[in-house]
């Protein structure tokens, strides 16, 4: 009995360590697995977004289910892609209203996304009023922006209206007591960089649209083609990685991209430049009450003689050639958004992946959301208002009337005599101060004295 008890014990003492000694490796199984884990994905300290959903239609996934889902990607998109050249051209077609107010909407649909990757990351910090107070200031600075463009370009209305007049002499201090009203340090930061991206820039848009349709058109036009040439030339010969951000970006989809896009913009530039309805600036005709889009083309839209080089002469046979001047400028345009407005693509990519998202929302079916197709567009949009405003926009007559008719009649007055006398330096006019206000007869008829004055 006492061997059996001492057998026993012993038995028991072996399963117990055995049973350590699993339960042991089990634990440094476990440490090491947790150990791997947090070497793949390190913590960053923000939770984690849900990956977009594909919401492909239905009537697409049953008419391509039975390729690849390379090829099913590429026919989604192309579909897609087609379908929203379409809507564009309808949209230029019911003029510069309507596009004004998609870029409104499409201004909106961006700071949606955004706001909405904001406060799934952030909801766990309990910030109060996030949402509210982020469309708030969206609110406000629409109302800044938009003011400041009403009282400099329908600046007959506004003095015609008591209201408006009076709005749009306090504007900028509502606007700011409005933005003192909702500020948060808690929102400062994103919030902040949100509007700075998408409401500036697509403020900028608009800016460009009044220069002309075709400031609007041609670099957003530049910019679609230069994604869909990268894309394609990537797609059949894409071999060689761009940037890490984007790993579907090649060179050779980057270097097709530039060149097609730089011929596109010449020729698009060519056929739009002959039509006043895109080049005319917009322009709000207060008796009528409605925007006007006629004009005399300027001589950036006349057709004009250029030498070609010696070089080209010799290769083509043509001494000179006929262009607009607008076309020379489309070269720029294109090359920046062939060049360097990918980078507003790479920006995006970068944030998506600190954000662990792949789109910033489900919108456009194979493209992601507004936000996705409109992050080079932004970025163009600021590029073609710093180059009118540095190469093309000069003074403009008709404002500085409108604003010299503001001032008081002293005012007035004083700029009057001051122009007279600078013209009258200049030779430009005869000396006022005698012949205006010299009053003769110049011949006697049935007793009535004829005067004349002459200027």
């Amino acid at each position: 009995m006492t061997e059996l008890r001492h057998r026993g014990t012993t038995d028991n003492d072996l399963q117990h360590q055995q049973s350590d000694d699993k339960g042991s490796e089990n634990e440094g199984k476990a440490e090491k697995d947790g150990a791997s884990d947090s070497e793949t994905k390190p913590d960053t300290g923000l939770p984690e977004v849900p990956v977009t959903a594909d919401d492909t239609p239905e009537v697409l996934n049953k008419a391509l289910s039975g390729l690849s889902s390379r090829w099913k990607n590429w026919w989604v998109r192309g579909i897609l892609t087609l379908a929203m050249i379409i809507f564009f051209f309808i949209i230029i077609y019911l003029g510069p209203m309507v596009l004004m107010m998609i870029v409104l909407c499409v201004q909106i649909k961006c700071f949606q996304e955004i706001i909405h990757i904001g406060y799934s990351v952030y909801h766990s910090y309990h910030l109060p009023w996030f949402r509210t107070l982020s469309w708030y200031f969206l609110l406000c600075v629409n109302y800044f922006f938009y003011g400041e463009t009403v009282t400099d370009y329908f600046s007959n209305l506004v003095q015609r209206e008591e209201p408006l007049r009076i709005l749009s002499k306090y504007h900028r201090l509502i606007s700011f007591t409005l933005y003192l009203t909702g500020e948060s340090c808690l929102l400062f930061g994103w919030t902040h960089v949100t509007l700075l991206i998408v409401v500036t820039q697509s403020h900028l848009i608009i800016h460009n649209l009044f220069e002309g349709m075709i400031w609007f058109i041609v670099p957003i036009s530049c910019v679609i083609c230069n994604d869909i040439m990268a894309y394609m030339f990537g797609f059949f010969f894409g071999r060689t990685p761009l940037i890490k951000l984007s790993p579907k970006k090649t060179w050779e989809g980057f270097i097709g991209g530039f060149f097609s896009t730089v011929v596109f913009g010449i020729l698009l530039s060519y056929v739009m430049s002959g039509y006043s309805f895109f080049v005319c600036p917009v322009e709000f005709n207060s008796d009528h009450n409605s925007f006007e889009v006629d004009c005399e083309p300027s001589d950036l839209f006349q057709l004009q003689d250029y030498a070609l080089p010696a070089a080209l002469q010799s290769l083509t046979g043509w001494p000179t050639v006929r262009l607009y001047p607008f076309q020379i400028h489309s070269i720029a345009l294109s090359a920046f958004a062939s060049i360097m407005g990918p980078f507003g693509g790479f920006f995006a990519s970068g944030f998506k992946r600190a954000f662990k998202i792949k789109d910033f929302a489900n919108t456009i079916p194979g493209h992601g959301g507004i936000m996705d197709r409109f992050d080079c567009q932004y970025l163009m949009a600021t590029f073609v208002n710093v180059y009118i405003a540095s190469f093309i926009r000069g003074p403009n007559p008709a404002k500085v009337i409108q604003q010299l008719l503001a001032l008081r009649l002293d005012q007035q007055l004083h700029i009057f005599n001051s122009l007279k006398t600078h013209l009258t330096e200049r030779g430009l006019v005869p000396d006022l101060s005698v012949s205006f206000c010299s009053c003769f007869c110049c011949h006697v008829s049935h007793g009535i004295c004829y005067t004349e004055m002459s200027l």
